[in-house]
């Protein structure tokens, strides 16, 4: 299986990196091949500008690194993404791959007149994975800010286009819990993906 790892934080010693050396090694335990986009190392520009909004209304983009990036993931067979939760939504490298990648003409298309329905165009792709980490206990989360982030991502983006295998692991109080707990945590997403 191919996958694509969508991967978003500016700090190397993050625990969003320790999940993805995690994640890396058990897809590579399991003998799945892993494409990374670092999407901080890449400096990818998250902002949409006028020229890819245009880009957008005629489902012809032209940014290079959104051409590349889609180009990678419509040949693969799942997508991961890996951020951290800041103010209870994604980073701006994040949003922006959302609103500059997950484009007409690319990930999706319409399939009425109205532009009210649509279906995923990477056609190869079985599911999705997001993995984030908060600083929020989950039960907070859920109560004050109404997963915020599972509205935008899972259902607000990829059911919202057509992927029916949508899936969320979040990793909560991240600061808060022992170094031992968070090992744990690792290891078992290791052994998850490694028979993945």
């Amino acid at each position: 299986m191919k996958v694509v790892i969508v991967f978003n934080h500016p700090y190397d010693g993050s625990f969003c990196n320790a999940i993805l050396e995690s994640v890396t090694n058990g897809l590579t335990k399991g003998k799945h091949q892993v494409d990374l986009i670092h999407l901080d190392k890449d400096n990818f520009n998250p902002v949409m500008t006028a020229a890819d909004l245009k880009s957008f209304r005629d489902k012809m983009p032209t940014d290079p690194k959104v051409i590349e990036y889609s180009n990678r993931i419509k040949n693969a067979d799942h997508l991961i993404f890996i951020f951290p939760i800041w103010w209870e939504l994604m980073p701006a490298m994040t949003k922006g791959f959302v609103d500059k990648v997950i484009f007409p003409g690319l990930a999706y298309d319409y399939t009425n007149a109205g532009n009210t329905r649509m279906k995923p165009l990477w056609n190869n792709v079985k599911g999705i994975t997001m993995i984030t980490t908060m600083n929020t206990p989950d039960y907070l989360y859920g109560l004050l800010f109404g997963n915020a982030i599972k509205k935008a991502m899972i259902v607000g983006t990829f059911w919202k286009i057509g992927f029916k295998n949508r899936k969320w692991i979040s990793y909560n109080q991240v600061k808060q819990v022992s170094m031992e707990k968070r090992k744990k945590w690792l290891i078992k997403l290791e052994h998850k993906f490694a028979s993945f």
